[in-house]
């Protein structure tokens, strides 16, 4: 249903580390990026390798207002483990956390997830669904 989602971002360069390590350890990569430091209009895609971007980071020099409650992006995780390994590595480059790796019984038997705000207030979430 959706080509890609794009998240504003206040610092380019702290935004794209952050996802660079978020990102890694569920499967997805930089796939391009358009970054010229001191310029406006910066911009970061991630997905998989070898494809188009699902997510595009891009500099707000207006200054960035993450959506209202409610909203958060989740991202379909491989495994547990790299659950757990997108959580670590979030809180690792300036994330908080949200919900630490866990089941979560509510949303259904298998569903595993780890909740986290990037360092722009963004929610997001890695979740693996299926059972072991």
């Amino acid at each position: 249903m959706l080509h890609h989602i794009s998240l504003g971002a206040s610092d380019i360069e702290r935004s794209a580390a952050f996802y660079d390590a978020v990102l890694a350890p569920i499967g997805y990569v930089r796939v391009w990026d358009d970054l010229r430091p001191g310029e406006d209009d910066q911009a970061v895609g991630y997905g998989v390798a070898g494809g188009g971007d699902k997510l595009a980071i891009k500099h707000s020099h207006k200054g960035n207002r993450p959506p209202g409650p409610g909203f958060h992006l989740a991202f379909a995780a491989p495994d547990r483990e790299s659950v757990a390994r997108f959580h670590a590595a979030a809180l690792a480059h300036g994330g908080r956390d949200n919900g630490a790796p866990g089941l979560r019984a509510h949303y259904g038997p298998h569903y595993y997830a780890a909740f986290v705000v990037d360092p722009d207030g963004h929610h997001i979430e890695a979740v693996f669904n299926a059972p072991l």
